[in-house]
C-alpha cells in the first residue's frame, strides 16, 4: 500500500506545482493500481504492484513504437515522458553483464543446448534476476544469441 500512498502524495505535489502531464500520468497509474486491487478484492502486494507497473511500461513502449511508425513524434514524446515517470517506480533494470551472467548460469544449471528448451532456461534466468525489472523480450533475444 506504500506505493499508492506515495503516488497520492506526488499527485498533490503535481497539483500544487501545476504539472498537468505529470499529474495525468500519476492519475493513470493510481487508477490502474486501484482497478487491480478491486479486481483482486484484496490489497495489492509488492509483486502485484510491480506487475501492474510492468504492464503499463509495456503499453507505453508499444504505443511509442506505433506512434513512431505512424509519424506522430509529438504523441511518441508524450508517451516517452509517461514511460520515464512510470519506470521511476520500478526497481532498477539489470545491466547487460548481469543478464548475461544469469543466462550463462541458467544454461549451466539446466544443461540446455537447443532453442527447443528455451523456456526452461528463461524461467531459471528470470529466477536469478528476481527483484529486478526484467524485459522478457530482451532476455529472450539475448538467450537466442547465446544458444546458437
Amino acid at each position: 500500500m506504500a506505493l499508492l500512498d506515495r503516488i497520492q502524495r506526488e499527485m498533490a505535489e503535481a497539483m500544487k506545482a501545476r504539472e498537468e502531464a505529470r499529474l495525468g500520468t500519476l492519475r493513470m497509474v493510481k487508477t490502474a493500481l486501484k482497478k487491480q486491487e478491486i479486481d483482486a478484492m484484496k490489497p495489492l502486494d509488492e509483486a502485484a504492484e510491480m506487475q501492474v507497473l510492468s504492464t503499463l511500461v509495456k503499453q507505453r513502449r508499444d504505443s511509442i513504437e506505433m506512434f513512431r511508425k505512424g509519424n506522430r513524434p509529438e504523441l511518441a514524446a508524450r508517451e516517452e515522458a509517461e514511460l520515464k515517470l512510470i519506470e521511476g517506480y520500478l526497481p532498477a533494470a539489470p545491466s547487460e553483464e548481469e543478464i548475461e551472467a544469469a543466462i550463462q548460469s541458467a544454461l549451466a544449471e539446466t544443461g540446455v543446448t537447443s532453442l527447443k528448451q528455451m523456456g526452461v532456461v528463461m524461467k531459471a534466468a528470470q529466477a536469478k534476476l528476481a527483484g529486478k525489472r526484467i524485459d522478457g523480450k530482451a532476455l529472450s533475444d539475448k538467450l537466442r544469441t547465446l544458444i546458437r
